[in-house]
């Protein structure tokens, strides 16, 4: 038995400390087993991509569970084992070029422990549902056309300036002209494959819900998903919610719900700011029901505003009822057994009060997109 080999018998599979330390002895002793070490992690990750996870779901559980040289170490890993192949998946490229591949060092004591704690978590990721094909494994779906569509590009640029301004006006302005656009760009594309009979299918990707608040943020990216006739569903163990729906939608849905958590959050900040002068102490219920709020307010809109943009339209209203099955036989397929979470209410009126009023400012004043929650 090699030294890997006893190291990874004596460490992976036992919770004390003095397997981890009896692993990472044998391997400090041992530089000749650095090459091989590298490999087995190599495996790992292989082992990880095959039952679904990707490389961002890694890190991110990484950097939840561990600390953050561990996410150093995973993203050197991954960074390695990834260029052994020709072709990537969609959306990888993006992944990888996130990562921080710089690597970690320390002494061979250290070093060998912090790779032993990081292999016990890799060797004990679960099966999760995929979002895509594995590396060299056939594609789930068509990757999305290469490049962005200009529509796109205008809308996040104005999300951008959405988040950037210090002016709640602006941004209301910026943020319902940015709805506004997604609306559109949401029923061009449903109308362009209609006429064309496109045989594209559901598609489904992951987004991370970071602790603190992390069922508020749920629910705010549930909203934003029907919102765009997506569907959302909320991994809390691992920190992700996995939305479902066609490409064009999932694209909106990515940059939507990530300058409304932009905006909500800088609203949020000022708004206790304003509270702490005033002697308040209570900052963990003024967050949450501040979230809350936000995100209960902005479903109600966008629903509203939903049904006003669809309504201009009511030739596709067909395709979009189409549309709207694919995208919920596909989400069934994937989570045949979901379940519903009973959220804590709001206990800070405060919190609630300056949180509706965010959301108030984070969207009106046009038309908006898809369709919303329940």
């Amino acid at each position: 038995m090699s030294t890997v080999e006893r190291a990874l018998a004596a460490a992976l599979y036992a919770e004390e400390d003095t397997a981890l330390d009896t692993g990472a002895s044998l391997l400090a002793a041992d530089p000749g087993a650095d090459a091989e070490l590298a490999r087995r992690g190599e495996e790992f990750l292989r082992r990880a991509w095959q039952r679904g996870w990707q490389p961002a779901d890694v890190v991110r559980l990484v950097r939840r569970d561990l600390d953050e040289h561990h996410v150093r170490l995973v993203s050197r890993l991954i960074a390695a084992e990834t260029r052994a192949y020709e072709q990537l998946p969609p959306r990888w490229a993006a992944q990888l070029a996130g990562l921080d591949a710089t690597g970690w060092h320390a002494d061979r004591f250290s070093y060998a422990t912090a790779v032993l704690e990081l292999y016990r978590l890799l060797a004990r990721l679960p099966a999760i549902e995929p979002v895509g094909p594995a590396p060299g494994a056939s594609p789930l779906y068509a990757a999305p056309a290469h490049g962005e569509p200009r529509m796109l590009a205008r809308i996040r640029a104005l999300l951008a300036k959405a988040e950037a301004t210090g002016y709640p006006q602006e941004a209301e302005a910026l943020t319902a002209k940015a709805q506004e656009l997604m609306a559109r760009h949401s029923l061009d594309e449903a109308a362009l494959a209609a006429r064309t009979h496109s045989a594209e299918e559901p598609a489904a990707i992951r987004i991370g819900v970071d602790a603190p608040y992390e069922t508020a943020k749920a629910i705010l990216l549930d909203a934003v998903a029907a919102a765009n006739r997506c569907r959302a569903v909320w991994n809390e163990a691992f920190g992700f919610s996995t939305v479902v729906g066609f490409e064009p939608d999932l694209e909106v849905v990515e940059l939507l719900h990530t300058s409304l958590l932009v905006q909500g959050t800088g609203a949020m900040t000022k708004a206790e700011a304003e509270q702490r002068r005033g002697g308040r102490k209570r900052t963990k219920t003024f967050r949450q029901s501040f979230l809350l709020a936000y995100a209960h307010r902005l479903g109600d809109r966008l629903n509203a505003t939903s049904r006003r943009v669809t309504a201009e339209e009511p030739t596709l209203l067909p395709v979009l009822a189409a549309r709207d099955v694919a995208v919920t036989a596909r989400a069934d397929r994937m989570f045949p057994e979901t379940t519903t979470t009973r959220v804590r209410g709001a206990t800070d009126e405060a919190g609630w009060h300056h949180g509706t009023a965010a959301a108030d400012r984070a969207r009106t004043a046009h038309p908006d997109q898809g369709r919303l929650p329940s």
